[in-house]
Formats: structure tokens, C-alpha cells, sequence
């Protein structure tokens, strides 16, 4: 039987668990938790990309509950699960169209290869699952790799794509999708947007503009704007999403590629730092693998902690896993 969203979940993010896990055993085999072992902790939790903040916090929490104490490293491990938990619980925001939008529409940005495009297609799988009515705009109209790869989701999903000619004038698309989408009683418009950040004056230009002509018509348009970031990527996400705050008004993030080469500890380390929602995970480049966050299941797979709610089957997952690898796995 196929695994579960949760075991996928603990499996993509097996590289920092491992790092974490491991480390944990080394450092606490029953033993007293004394400066020097809350000194190698702290280093621990920085070198899995929790960040050195997030590791401070920790380690503040532990000297004031548990110093001196004799812990072992199953101890060490649920109590750090619960710490991390609590830094992500006020950022796991799962997200829900606002029906008193129609469409409501979600700009979609990030650096080329972090999986914008597969994302958006993935998510209008999920939500045209729930009943939504779904529109994309293929507006990384520089890449034509981009636009085919939307239109496969388009027709894998049902759900229409409106897209131009090469170097077509995203904003102009976004425009014109934002006027059918309203026409047709849309729910949810997704719409792609370059990412080319080495040049990052003509991004903010092309970005700007798409929200510019969009208001012409929707002056609350985009209503969401939502970051996508590679968990792969480490530290480099924290720069990213500085930089997109910069250009855009970001209002949520996505982080994709929580596979073993994941380094899951960054998405605490941007919790902690910028306090923007987390709405959703991918762990893999199936189409159901794209999921709204949990902070206690992410904090359990990422500790290495056996719940069985990280081996729990939801029912999307019953019999679904038959569909093929992603359309778009690099973008």
C-alpha cells in the first residue's frame, strides 16, 4: 500500500532528522542537562538550520525547565519536539479562497526552480477537489518551458489555463484572466510570475505591473501573494523571502521539496523570523503530495519522534497514489 502524506512527510525530512536524531544520541545518554550539554545542543540546532534564534530560544526554555536535570535523548527529543511545535503552531495557517472574492486571486512568485509551477498545478488539484472552480495564468511568459508545463497541469486537473504567445505581457494575461475568471464565477485564480531574482530591478518592474493593470479591475487585487521556497536550498530561503518582501507584499509561504534532501530545520528558522503563514507543504512530485502545514506533525517528523500520527493514512491518500511524477519536478 502506498504511504501516507505523513509518512512522506517523516521521509522527506529524514536528512535533518537524521542530523538531529543522531546528534540527540550522542550528546544525551542519560546524562545531566549542564551548560556544556545545552552548549553542544545549541550547536546541534544551528548546524540543522534551525538558525542560531531559534536555537537560543530552545536552549532558554531548557535551562529554565530542565537544567541540572538527568535526561535521556527520548526526553531531550519530545521536549524539543514541543518547542518547536510552538514556534510553528501560530504560522501553520491552512488556506481557504475568500468566497467574498470571485475569483480570488493568488499571485504566485519565488526563484525559477523552486517548484512555482508545480505548485500552482498541484494546487488546483486540491482545491478543485474540494468543489472550487479553479483558473491559472501562465505569466512566467519567458520561460516557455513554464507555460507547457501549466498546461499539462491544466489538462491533468481540469481546470482552464490562459495563456499567450512566447514573451507575451503577463500583466496583460493576468488582466484578461482576472475579467474571465470573474465572468465564469471563478473561486480561486493561481497565477504564475517569472523569478528571474539576478536581475531583480526588471522583476520588481514586471511584478509591480502585473498588480498594477490586475487593480484596474479588481482594485483588491492580487488578494494573496504567496512565496514559494525550496527546502533544499537551506539558508538561502531566509535571503529569499527578505528580498520578495521586498518586491512584493508576501502574505504566505509554500515550501516545496521536503524530499531526504530536505533541510527541514529552515522552515522553523523562517517561522521564527518572519512570522508569515506557512499554508502548505509538498514532500514529494506526486500530485497529491502538496498539503496544508501541520506544526505538530512537522515538529514530530523533524525530531524523529515515533507518533503514529506521522504514519497515518488520511483519505486523500486511500488508492490515490497512482498518478505519474510531476509535470514540472525542476519548476
Amino acid at each position: 500500500m502506498a504511504l501516507g502524506f505523513f509518512s512522506r512527510l517523516k521521509a522527506g525530512l529524514s536528512r535533518s532528522t537524521q542530523k538531529l536524531s543522531g546528534g540527540l544520541s550522542a550528546v544525551f545518554t542519560r546524562r545531566k542537562l549542564d551548560d556544556q550539554a545545552l552548549e553542544d545542543l545549541e550547536d546541534l540546532l544551528i548546524s540543522a538550520d534551525l538558525g542560531p534564534n531559534v536555537a537560543a530560544k530552545v536552549i532558554d526554555s531548557f535551562r529554565s525547565s530542565k537544567f541540572g536535570k538527568e535526561v535521556t535523548d527520548e526526553e531531550v527529543r519530545t521536549a524539543l519536539a514541543e518547542e518547536i511545535a510552538k514556534i510553528l503552531e501560530p504560522v501553520a495557517i491552512p488556506f481557504e479562497p475568500d468566497p467574498t472574492h470571485k475569483p480570488h486571486v493568488v499571485l504566485v512568485v519565488g526563484v525559477n526552480g523552486t517548484g512555482k509551477t508545480t505548485t500552482i498545478g498541484k494546487m488546483a488539484r486540491y482545491y478543485g477537489e474540494q468543489g472550487k472552480k479553479v483558473m491559472m495564468v501562465a505569466g512566467d511568459t519567458f520561460r516557455a518551458a513554464a507555460v507547457e508545463q501549466l498546461q499539462v497541469w491544466g489538462e491533468r486537473v481540469g481546470a482552464p489555463v490562459i495563456a499567450g504567445p512566447p514573451n507575451a505581457d503577463a500583466a496583460g494575461l493576468a488582466f484578461e484572466a482576472l475579467k474571465k475568471g470573474k465572468a465564469e464565477g471563478a473561486d480561486l485564480l493561481l497565477v504564475d510570475t517569472a523569478g528571474r531574482l539576478h536581475n531583480k530591478g526588471a522583476l520588481m518592474e514586471e511584478l509591480a505591473k502585473i498588480i498594477r493593470v490586475m487593480r484596474k479591475f479588481d482594485e483588491t487585487a492580487p488578494h494573496s501573494v504567496f512565496l514559494v521556497l525550496d527546502a533544499t536550498t537551506g539558508q538561502n530561503a531566509m535571503e529569499q523571502v527578505r528580498v520578495f518582501k521586498e518586491l512584493v507584499n508576501v502574505t504566505g509561504l509554500v515550501v516545496t521539496k521536503l524530499d531526504g534532501s530536505a533541510r527541514g530545520g529552515i522552515v522553523v528558522a523562517l517561522a521564527d523570523a518572519f512570522g508569515l503563514p506557512v499554508h502548505m507543504v509538498g514532500v514529494g512530485e506526486q500530485a497529491e503530495d502538496l498539503r496544508p502545514f501541520s506544526a505538530q506533525a512537522f515538529a514530530q517528523g523533524l525530531v524523529g519522534d515515533d507518533i503514529k500520527v506521522i504514519d497515518r493514512e488520511t483519505p486523500a491518500d486511500n488508492g490515490e497514489n497512482k498518478e505519474g511524477a510531476s509535470p514540472d519536478a525542476g519548476q
